[in-house]
């Protein structure tokens, strides 16, 4: 079939294109915050007679007026459609994408990076944090690419999950593996181009790995209502064709290929780091491409218990985009998600909110600096604030790294903060590592590790409070890290933070301090992101290998 073309060749003013179906009234909320082009002469005067008793409130006031104007929500210039059925227009499908549930999914574990389309959860469960100290229990050699090496990259976090008795009976287990109680399993994708499947309690292998023949980059997924199905991208080409592959785990058998390489995209490189999330109501999954695509796909999945058979009909959306001032196309962070709104970040480093059942932009910010971290999401009173970071990477030069929280209806920037980040080709710094948006203990800030700051080979990790972007604590950390932080809480709410970096430091810190309790070495670069699964972490590095680690 051919692909019909769905070209709107006009400016779009964003921050006002917003449906009235959309699940979330922009309008309402907007009377309920400060404009960001506030009077500076009212706001100085209202500075001064309260300067003996400054507030919460006026230090988050004074935040907002220092923000450049050049950062409100700008123009998109164009943007396009296409479908794959020469009969049909996006907007009239009966294919719609509503809200995600509140709720990733109701099976026990990790199953996609950062946890969930709100990416904020790379941890399941409670720890029980006695001794504070780390312990490696097991590892498990790779092989190796001859040009990526072994192990994981970035983002490379593993999944981990329960699976249903009756799923796991169905799937190409070893038998012992399938009689296990509360057997649970880890997937990894390798730079060596294998998806691994390990045993999460002694990484001994579950059954044989699936080779797709080039190295693998981001992060695989897993369906989140349990059904034996994989998602996974390639990283670069090596020995197959580039692009993103779907597999149903009962023998492996690949259901889906969308090839990266696409005439429409306004880039020719055809990777996807994006880590999928799937609407588990809406049996429709949603991810962006370095081609500068994003993709919302409608599986129309039958899965049938009984006869052990999945399978799926593809039906794919792609939307391109054009933003004034952004010559980086790409999409190499993760979609994250609120009701019916996806956002994401770009190469160019312009942030877009995409309304998914119509893929119509509701607003974006203008290019700033390269985003690959994935935004983190979190509700406040029924408005989405989004927290993100950049690298220093375009600019060509040491330069700063930007902090931000945003509204997720308008676009209207509540902080920014900068560091400093030196230039590296290739392994740059800024902000690689997707922040923690913290609960319980920490649920008044959000952390973020900042690559090469200070010193070329050193970083900072900064705890910032949600409201104001002030400072609560910082740990001036001796290496850098693109690997992410990950929170691990006890049932008291007491925090703590698993942080790897680039010489295989793997550091258990106070959650509330950032004080450093315990650190192990693994021999080599993490710049793959851990997942944590109650008391025992799961990570790959640079090495070759993936390890099992103990919190004690």
């Amino acid at each position: 079939m051919r692909m019909l073309y769905f070209s709107l060749y006009f400016v779009l003013l964003v921050g006002c294109t917003q449906s009235e179906e959309v699940d979330v009234n922009k309008e309402e909320k907007a009377e309920e915050k400060p404009q960001l082009n506030m009077d500076k002469e009212t706001a100085q005067q209202d500075h001064e007679t309260n300067a003996s008793e400054e507030t919460e409130e006026s230090k988050l006031e004074k935040a907002r007026e220092d923000l450049s104007l050049e950062q409100q929500p700008i123009d998109i210039l164009d943007y396009s459609h296409f479908h794959y059925d020469e009969t049909t227009d996006v907007n009239e499908h009966e294919y719609h994408v509503e809200s995600f549930p509140e709720k990733y999914s109701n099976i026990n574990g990790i199953l996609t990076f950062r946890g969930g389309h709100l990416r904020n959860s790379p941890s399941f469960g409670n720890s029980k944090v006695i001794q504070k100290k780390l312990k490696k229990t097991w590892w498990m050699a790779t092989g190796h690419s001859p040009d990526w090496g072994g192990g994981a990259g970035w983002t490379g976090q593993p999944v981990i999950i329960e699976w249903e008795p009756e799923v796991k009976e169905m799937m190409n287990l070893k038998d012992e593996y399938k009689q296990k109680n509360n057997f649970k399993e880890v997937i990894l994708g390798s730079l060596d181009g294998n998806v691994y499947f390990l045993d999460f309690e002694s990484g001994e292998k579950t059954r044989d790995p699936i080779n797709i023949g080039n190295p693998i980059k981001g992060s695989v997924s897993v369906d989140p209502r349990g059904y034996p199905l994989l998602y996974v991208g390639d990283g670069v080409p090596e020995n197959a064709e580039i692009g993103w592959r779907i597999y149903e785990l009962i023998d492996q058998t690949m259901l889906h290929f969308q090839k990266g390489v696409d005439s429409k995209a306004f880039r020719s490189w055809g990777a996807f780091d994006s880590s999928a999330i799937v609407n588990r109501e809406t049996d429709t999954v949603v991810l962006g491409g370095e081609n500068g695509m994003f993709y919302k796909i409608g599986l129309n999945t039958r899965f049938d218990i009984e006869n052990e058979q999945i399978e799926i009909q593809p039906e794919v959306f792609k939307y391109t985009y054009q933003i004034e001032g952004n010559e980086y196309q790409g999409i190499e962070n993760s979609v994250a998600a609120y009701k019916n709104i996806a956002y994401f970040a770009d190469n160019g480093g312009s942030l877009q909110a995409l309304d998914i059942r119509n893929l119509q932009p509701m607003w974006a910010l203008p290019a700033l600096e390269d985003t690959d971290s994935t935004i983190v999401i979190e509700e406040e009173d029924d408005v989405p604030f989004l927290y993100t970071g950049t690298e220093v990477d375009n600019i060509g030069r040491d330069g700063d790294a930007y902090l931000r929280k945003i509204d997720g209806l308008t676009g209207e920037i509540i902080w920014k903060r900068n560091y400093s980040a030196f230039y590296y080709p290739g392994v740059v710094g800024g902000v690689l590592a997707t922040p923690i948006v913290g609960e319980n203990e920490l649920e008044d800030v959000v952390i973020f590790t900042i690559a090469r700051h200070q010193q070329r080979y050193a970083g900072i990790m900064v705890a910032l409070d949600k409201e104001t972007g002030d400072e609560v604590w910082t740990w001036e950390m001796p290496n850098y890290a693109w690997s992410s932080p990950v929170p691990i809480y006890e049932s008291d709410g007491t925090s703590y933070i698993i942080q790897a970096d680039s010489v295989g430091n793997i550091y258990l810190l106070k959650g509330a301090t950032g004080e450093i309790l315990h650190e192990i070495n693994v021999g080599s670069n993490i710049e793959a992101s851990p997942a944590v699964y109650e008391n025992k972490i799961v990570l790959a590095s640079r090495g070759g290998k993936i390890f099992g680690i103990s919190i004690k």
